[in-house]
C-alpha cells in the first residue's frame, strides 16, 4: 500500500484534506448529548406531549458555532431523552433524526443564522408533529378546524420556533461574541467562522 493514500493520514496528497472526528471533538459531542438529555429529562413536564417547549432544541443552534460535534450531540441527547420518557419506538427513532436534519440545516446555513434558525426548526415541527398526534390529542390552534396532524405539526413547530429561532438564536448571538469566542479558541476548542 503506497503512504499517498494511508487511511491515518490527515492529508492524503493530491487529494482534500481528510477530516477526523478528534478527542476534543468527541468530547464537546459527549457535552450536548449530556446537556441535551438531561435538559429534556429534567424538563420532562414541558419537553413532552401536545403543546410543549422543549427548551433543550435551543441547544440545536449551536451546529452553527461548534460544527458536527454539536449536530451529533443533539441527535445522541435527543435519543437518549426520547429513550427516557419513551412514547414507543416512533419517537426514539424520528426524534433524534428531525435533530439531525435541523442541526445540519443550521449548520449549512451558519453564515445566515436567524435564517438558519428558522429553517432548522421545520423539519422538527413536520417529522415531530406528523407522529405525534398519533400519542396525544392536538391542540387547539387559535380556534381553526384543523386537520389532527396539520395542529399537531402546527403545535410543534411554534414550540420549535420558540426555542431555536428565539432562545436558541439568542444564545447563538452571546456566543459569537468575540469575548466569548477568543477564549474558546485560546483553550483549542474549534470555532467556526460566523462569516
Amino acid at each position: 500500500m503506497s503512504g499517498a493514500s494511508h487511511p491515518f493520514r490527515h492529508i492524503n496528497p493530491g487529494c482534500r484534506e481528510v477530516k477526523k472526528l478528534d478527542v476534543r471533538d468527541l468530547s464537546l459531542t459527549v457535552v450536548f448529548a449530556g446537556l441535551y438529555a438531561i435538559i429534556v429529562i429534567v424538563l420532562a413536564p414541558i419537553s413532552f406531549g401536545p403543546v410543549q417547549l422543549r427548551v433543550a432544541d435551543c441547544l440545536i443552534p449551536l451546529a452553527a458555532l461548534f460544527g458536527w460535534p454539536v449536530v451529533f450531540g443533539v441527535t445522541v441527547g435527543c435519543f437518549v431523552g426520547n429513550a427516557y420518557y419513551w412514547l414507543g419506538p416512533v419517537d426514539v427513532v424520528l426524534g433524534p433524526a428531525a435533530n439531525f436534519i435541523a442541526a445540519a440545516i443550521i449548520l449549512l446555513l451558519r453564515k445566515r443564522q436567524l435564517l438558519a434558525c428558522v429553517t432548522g426548526s421545520l423539519p422538527i415541527g413536520i417529522i415531530v408533529g406528523g407522529y405525534l398526534w398519533l400519542f396525544f390529542p392536538p391542540p387547539d390552534i387559535f380556534g381553526l378546524s384543523l386537520p389532527l396532524w396539520a395542529a399537531m405539526i402546527a403545535s410543534i413547530t411554534i414550540s420549535s420556533l420558540i426555542a431555536m429561532a428565539v432562545i436558541g438564536y439568542s444564545l447563538l448571538v452571546i456566543l459569537n461574541r468575540s469575548s466569548v469566542i477568543e477564549p474558546l479558541k485560546s483553550r483549542g476548542l474549534k470555532v467556526l467562522a460566523k462569516g
